[in-house]
C-alpha cells in the first residue's frame, strides 16, 4: 500500500494509477517476450499482478467520508483454568455512519492448536462440531474453525453478560455510541495456561450480515484495564489481543438498495428514480415484487414474526427498497428551504435507527434541522460538506415497512453563501447520498430540474413598442 501511494499519489488520480500500472505491465512483458525471454516474461507478468491487485485489495478498504472508522475486536483474557482460560470478546463499532443491523454479526476465527470451547454467555457458536473424543463433559463447540453470533433479546439472565443479546445489531458510533458494542464471554480449553503458552487464533472473519468486512490478523496488545462501579478500584486482563475489520462496498459487491429522486418549486419536472436503478420487474417470476393494490397483499406478505430478511419490495419502476426524495421547496432573501422525504418500499423490513449521509456544499451553512438529528462529518478539516442525519428517538427513528405509515420526513434551512450560492445548473441538489452506509442511485445530471430558460423571456423597450405603434399606424394610413 505505502508502495503504491508514494509511487505515484498525488500525480495521478485512482484510476489514471490503476491503468497506468497495467499500461507498463503490458509493455514490459511485450518488450521481454520480442527479446526471447519468454520465462522471464511470465515471471515478471505475474509479480506485476499480484503487486497490482495488492495495491487495489489494500486501497478498497478505504472510506473517505469515515477515513479511521473500523471494527474493533478486543479478546481480554480474564482468569486461567486448568487446561485453558475465560476470556471475553467485545465487538466495538467506531464507524460513524455505518451500523450492523439484522439479521446481526457473525464472528469466525481458526484455532492455532486444538482447542475447544466448553461453555459460552452472552453469545453462542453456530455448530457444535465433533466431540465425540469427550465423555461426560461435552464442550459446547469443538470445530477447529467456529463461527460465533449474539444472542437474541429476551435471553434469560443466566445466559447474559453486559452489552449482549441485541440478537447481533451494532449501531454506529455516532448515532448511539451506548449499544455500539456487543460482547459474550467464553471458556476455552485445551489451550495454553500462560501468557507464554497461549496461542492466539488466526484468520478472522466478520460477516455483518454476509461479506463486506476484511480483518487483519490479532495483535497482542497492553491488557486492557477495567475501573470498579466505585472508580476506587482498576483491575486489568491477563492478556488481550486485538482486531481491527474495515468494510469494503467492493467487496460486499452488493446491488444498490436506494435511490434518489429530485424536485423543485422553480421547476415543474419532477426527476424519478433512474429504471431498474435497484433492478427491473422480472415478469417470468412470481412474487419478484408486489402491487400494493392486490386484494391478497396480507397472505403474500410475510408477518413481522417470521425471521426472514430478503426484501420484498412494492413494484415500481426503480424496484428499491429505498427511495430518498429531495425537493428545493423555498427561496428566501437570506436563506432556502429543502424538504427530505426517506420512503420504504420494503414490505419485509421495519428500518430502525436508521441514517443518511448526505454531501452537498452548502452544508457549511446548514442553520436548522426541524425534525431529525444531525452531526457533521468532516474527515478533512477544512471541508465541511458532508451531513449524517437520523431520526429523533421515539419519534421518527423507525421506518416502518411498505405503506401509508412508511415514510419519514424532513426540512432543512440553509443560509445562502453569496458567493457559492445559485440555483443554476442543479446547484440545489445533493452530490451523492447513503442510506445506511448504501451509497444510492443518483439521476444523472442531465436530467436534473434546471432554472427555466432565460432566453424566452425576451425584454421590450418603451422605444421599441413606440417605434412599432408608429410603424402599424404609418402602414395603416398608407392602406387607407
Amino acid at each position: 500500500m505505502e508502495f503504491c501511494v508514494r509511487l505515484i499519489s498525488g500525480l495521478f488520480s485512482k484510476v489514471t494509477t490503476y491503468a497506468l500500472l497495467l499500461f507498463l505491465l503490458l509493455s514490459c512483458s511485450s518488450l521481454i517476450t520480442c527479446t526471447g525471454h519468454g520465462d522471464v516474461s511470465k515471471w515478471l507478468s505475474a509479480f506485476a499482478f499480484l503487486k497490482f491487485f495488492s495495491c487495489l485489495e489494500l486501497e478498497k478498504a478505504y472510506d473517505a467520508l469515515d477515513p479511521t472508522g473500523n471494527i474493533t475486536i478486543k479478546w481480554d483474557i480474564m482468569s486461567w483454568t486448568p487446561d485453558g482460560y475465560i476470556a471475553v470478546v467485545t465487538i466495538y463499532n467506531f464507524q460513524q455512519y455505518r451500523h450492523i443491523q439484522a439479521p446481526g454479526w457473525t464472528l469466525g476465527w481458526t484455532w492455532a492448536k486444538k482447542e475447544v470451547i466448553w461453555s459460552m454467555v452472552g453469545g453462542q457458536t453456530t455448530q457444535q462440531g465433533d466431540c465425540s473424543r469427550y465423555k461426560g463433559n461435552i464442550p459446547h463447540c469443538c470445530k477447529k474453525n467456529p463461527t460465533a453470533v449474539d444472542l437474541m433479546p429476551g435471553t434469560p439472565y443466566n445466559q447474559q453478560i453486559a452489552n449482549c443479546c441485541r440478537g447481533g445489531v451494532l449501531n454506529s458510533w455516532v448515532q448511539d455510541p451506548a449499544t455500539a458494542l456487543s460482547s459474550f464471554q467464553l471458556s476455552v480449553g485445551a489451550a495454553g495456561t500462560s501468557n507464554k503458552t497461549v496461542r492466539v487464533p488466526k484468520n478472522f472473519t466478520l460477516k455483518a450480515p454476509g461479506p463486506g468486512y476484511t480483518c487483519g490478523p490479532a495483535k497482542i496488545v497492553k491488557p486492557s484495564k477495567f475501573v470498579s462501579a466505585d472508580k476506587r478500584r482498576i483491575t486489568q486482563a491477563l492478556m488481550t489481543w486485538n482486531v481491527t475489520c474495515t468494510y469494503s462496498q467492493f467487496l460486499a459487491q452488493k446491488t444498490p438498495t436506494c435511490c434518489v429522486s429530485l424536485s423543485s418549486f422553480y421547476n415543474e419536472t419532477i426527476v424519478p428514480c433512474q429504471n431498474c436503478a435497484c433492478g427491473c420487474q422480472n415478469v417470468t417470476q412470481s412474487g419478484s415484487c408486489i402491487n400494493p393494490k392486490t386484494p391478497h397483499l396480507v397472505s403474500v406478505v410475510p408477518s413481522s414474526g417470521k425471521d426472514s430478511y430478503t426484501p420484498i419490495v412494492q413494484c415500481t419502476s426503480h424496484m428499491c427498497p429505498i427511495r430518498i426524495h429531495w425537493h428545493v421547496k423555498l427561496n428566501y432573501k437570506e436563506y432556502w428551504r429543502v424538504k427530505m422525504t426517506i420512503t420504504n418500499f420494503n414490505y419485509n423490513m421495519n428500518y430502525t435507527q436508521w441514517n443518511l449521509v448526505v454531501q452537498h456544499p452548502n452544508f457549511d451553512n446548514l442553520t436548522k434541522v426541524f425534525s431529525f438529528n444531525y452531526k457533521s462529518l468532516t474527515p478533512y478539516a477544512t471541508i465541511n460538506d458532508t451531513a449524517m442525519l437520523w431520526g429523533v428517538k421515539f419519534y421518527n427513528d423507525l421506518l416502518t415497512h411498505a405503506g401509508p405509515m412508511g415514510n419519514v420526513q424532513s426540512e432543512l434551512l440553509f443560509r445562502k453563501d453569496k458567493t457559492t450560492f445559485t440555483f443554476k445548473k442543479g446547484w440545489a441538489f445533493p452530490r451523492r447520498i447513503y442510506f445506511n452506509g448504501d451509497n444510492c442511485v443518483m439521476p444523472p445530471p442531465e436530467a436534473y430540474p434546471w432554472l427555466p430558460n432565460a432566453s424566452s423571456f425576451r425584454f421590450v423597450s418603451t422605444r421599441n413598442l413606440i417605434m412599432t405603434f408608429l410603424s402599424v399606424l404609418t402602414f395603416l394610413y398608407g392602406y387607407a
